[in-house]
């Protein structure tokens, strides 16, 4: 059964991400938003963001919350921010896959990658 998930970790601090919000979007011709999540203590979302008959094949974009996670951690930050919401589109090809797209965040940079 397919699913999509996400990781959210905190290089800077050493830490998972607790408390980020992260918007799903379907990306057509319109983008539409799909759900809300929060990251746990583990910096990862309690469920599965799709599975089963929610996974269809399509462009979707995650919305990381960078900014308001950022500031929630009282480290010593640039007024605007560097980084504020980031998002990441990619591809869902085979509702049957795993699709975890992890995300390495710091106050001046970010990296992902499909993960395992």
């Amino acid at each position: 059964m397919g699913r999509l998930t996400t990781h959210v970790l905190d290089t800077a601090l050493g830490v998972p991400a607790e408390g980020l919000k992260i918007e799903l979007w379907a990306i057509n011709e319109t983008s539409e938003l799909i759900s809300t999540h929060q990251t746990n203590s583990d910096g990862r979302v309690d469920n599965p963001i799709l599975d089963g008959d929610t996974i269809k094949t399509g462009t979707y974009e995650l919305r990381f919350f960078a900014g308001e996670y950022l500031k929630s951690c009282e480290q010593e930050l640039p007024d605007p921010l560097f980084l504020d919401i980031i998002p990441i589109r990619f591809g869902i090809a085979d509702e049957g896959a795993h699709y975890h797209v992890p995300l390495l965040l710091s106050p001046y940079g970010y990296s992902t990658y499909r993960g395992s």
